[in-house]
């Protein structure tokens, strides 16, 4: 009888172990559902004549760029394959990128291939976050007896900051400040203080002593 009874707790505890297994294993306030964010790489070559970009190439990378709707966000370099570098070029570049609000980057990603003479390759790296594993409702259908975090705990927020974040990259390593304009980061306020109100004219006067209309 003693046996049998050992054996009955033994088989209860493990089947106990079974519940609760891996969906109660985190005891903090950290959630192990985080961001994950990933590279895309991808380029197109245009045609340098003279050292420059002729219109047609010009139009050829403006509707790549359409095509490929450049963002903010996304990482624009450009490849450079002459040995003196093609200048007027890639001020020609610079100028359709920031004709977008965008930036150019200083370096170039490592892209497959290599640059043919007399060619530069504009590469567009973008980044994308996700969350992977969630929702997660494991824990539901399990046992608590260490009153640990639910397993789906954290998956909301940082879904919705994944999804929101205007530069996953900053998830990983903050934006630096070296290109800051305090000028433009007081604008708002600067105009929300300065702006006449509204109401602060006088009020508009309206006869009403001739009644309704007939």
């Amino acid at each position: 009888m003693k046996k049998i009874a050992t054996l009955t707790a033994l088989g209860l505890a493990t089947a106990l172990a079974g519940c609760t297994g891996s969906a109660y294993s985190n005891r903090s306030l950290e959630s192990v559902h985080q961001p994950l964010v990933r590279n895309a790489t991808y380029h197109f070559d245009v045609a340098a004549a003279n050292g420059d970009l002729p219109p047609s190439e010009q139009g050829r990378l403006e509707g790549w760029l359409d095509a490929m709707g450049a963002r903010y966000g996304d990482r624009i370099a450009v490849e450079d394959s002459s040995t003196y570098g093609a200048a007027a070029a890639q001020a020609t570049v610079r100028s359709i990128v920031e004709k977008r609000g965008l930036l150019l980057s200083r370096e170039a990603p490592v892209t497959e291939g290599s640059v043919a003479p007399g060619h530069l390759r504009v590469v567009i790296t973008r980044a994308s976050a996700h969350v992977p594993g969630c929702p997660d409702w494991a824990s539901n259908y399990s046992i608590n007896p260490t009153n640990a975090t639910s397993s789906n705990y954290g998956c909301a927020t940082n879904s919705n900051l994944a999804a929101m974040v205007a530069d996953p990259n900053d998830l990983i390593k903050g934006a630096s400040n070296d290109r800051s304009d305090p000028a433009a980061a007081t604008k708002a306020i600067k105009t929300y203080r300065e702006k006449p109100q509204t109401g602060a004219g006088e009020l508009r006067g309206q006869s009403t002593s001739n009644g309704g209309a007939k």
